[in-house]
């Protein structure tokens, strides 16, 4: 059983990682941490409550997280993506449930320290929580048995900028502190992650197969589909396809499925001001013993980088996973 903990900013990807979570079989989920990022704190951490409410798992506890960037101004919500509300402006009933009376980085330190080695966080929002995590107990990344992010790029273009991810974006100096620190540490970002979409017809089985779950999917992905059809539209893509990517359940598959990626290894630096602000950059010849001229890469940890994606093998794991549930 993989017992984790997910960091979040729900979210329209982020309500599809979440209930691939509960879905699966193999998978513990001790609770949600919430940041903001796709919309401000208590959109998200209100997002997180409902979700699990309609997800049938009102137990799991969430704890609410940072509201603002370590030291950046905190970048406006993408609305235009997620939705005013953060889930595709379904504007849905509040939520019966409440937030834990515990800060997220105080939960992932004390769970950490309860259950040494056997808790995996996957981070999903920008990786503030983690950063101030790791800084109030840096033993931290020796506690954890992987942490696995949702974020950046190191070949394919960015999304929020030519170089930048929208995660990395939103809190670079976060990210790279937490980039600082020798845990094993998974990316899972734009290079794997916009090769594995879900098309309308896809939605659209997990609308008809997999109960209350599969209608919330459906109905929230609805202004998500609108935006990458525009997106593709905007490029001049002819008849584009009415689908979506499904970035952040990718990175919580990986936790069942890691063997369907492929990784490369550096050491990581996320550039955190001027015009290269949230870029990933990779030291792929961290292990030849090469001294640069700069000083910016020595002593970093090597972190694993995913590059190649079995995406038919991610995706089917996720729809099969949810219908299946839905029909145990």
């Amino acid at each position: 059983m993989h017992k984790i903990i997910i960091d979040t900013d729900p979210g329209i990807d982020d309500a599809q990682a979440i209930a691939f979570a509960i879905a699966h079989p193999k998978i513990d989920l001790l609770g949600l941490s919430t940041v903001f990022g796709n919309a401000d704190i208590d959109n998200t951490s209100r997002n997180a409550l409902k979700l699990l409410e309609i997800f049938a798992r009102p137990d799991i506890p969430v704890v609410k997280g940072a509201s603002k960037p370590l030291v950046q101004k905190r970048l406006p919500a993408p609305d235009f993506v997620h939705g005013v509300d953060g889930l595709g402006n379904l504007n849905l009933d509040k939520p019966t449930i409440n937030v834990a009376n515990e800060r997220a980085a105080d939960f992932i330190v004390r769970m950490a320290n309860e259950q040494p080695g056997e808790i995996t966080v996957v981070a999903v929002g920008p990786l503030t929580n983690i950063a101030l995590a790791v800084g109030q107990d840096p033993t931290l990344a020796s506690k954890l048995k992987q942490l696995i992010v949702m974020g950046g790029t190191v070949q394919q273009a960015g999304n929020v900028s030519p170089l930048a991810e929208a995660n990395f974006l939103g809190d670079p100096h976060a990210a790279d502190i937490v980039c600082a620190h020798d845990w094993p540490l998974k990316i899972i970002g734009l290079d794997v992650t916009l090769e594995v979409m879900l098309s309308d017809e896809h939605l659209a089985c997990l609308r008809d197969n997999a109960g209350q779950t599969g209608k919330l999917i459906w109905d929230s992905s609805r202004f998500y589909v609108d935006f990458y059809t525009a997106d593709q539209n905007q490029a001049g893509v002819e008849s584009p396809v009415r689908q979506c990517a499904m970035h952040d359940a990718s990175a919580v598959v990986c936790v069942v499925e890691e063997s369907a990626f492929e990784f490369i290894s550096g050491g990581a630096r996320v550039i955190p001001e001027g015009m290269a602000i949230g870029q990933l950059a990779l030291n792929q010849k961290a292990s030849s013993g090469i001294e640069y001229a700069v000083p910016h890469w020595q002593s970093r940890p090597l972190v694993q980088a995913a590059m190649r994606v079995d995406a038919d093998r991610v995706r089917n794991t996720f729809l099969n996973t949810l219908i299946n549930h839905a029909l145990s």
